[in-house]
């Protein structure tokens, strides 16, 4: 059976560097600037981690994002659907790493799945 753990978390940031220094200089946390990506992911030295992403239309100033681990996203994605939840974003690739999906659960919470990819 899947373990479903918190794996990564995504907070909107105007300004991704200004935001990094920002939690490398108050918590200490490991930022690694992806300007090819306009990303930045942070490391919080415990096993969670995450990343702050351009505000945009899909991810307005003060949106917090969880994503939560699976081995299967698509049999978590069919679980969700048959549970009143609904996929907002399907299975989506993310280059060299694994995939993401976004869904809805029945009460309006918006939450990710993430699926590394295997080595």
């Amino acid at each position: 059976m899947s373990k479903h753990h918190i794996v990564h978390i995504e907070f909107s940031a105007n300004d991704r560097e200004a935001a990094g220094k920002f939690f490398s200089d108050v918590f200490d946390w490991e930022v690694q600037q992806m300007p090819e990506m306009n990303y930045a992911m942070f490391n919080t030295g415990d096993d969670l981690g995450g990343g702050l992403n351009p505000v945009g239309e899909n991810s307005p100033v003060g949106r917090v994002l969880v994503h939560i681990g699976t081995d299967d996203i698509e049999a978590t994605s069919a679980k969700i659907e048959a549970n009143g939840g609904k996929i907002t974003v399907p299975k989506t690739e993310i280059p060299a790493m694994g995939w993401f999906a976004i869904f809805t659960d029945p009460t309006g919470n918006e939450i990710a799945l993430y699926q590394a990819m295997k080595e």
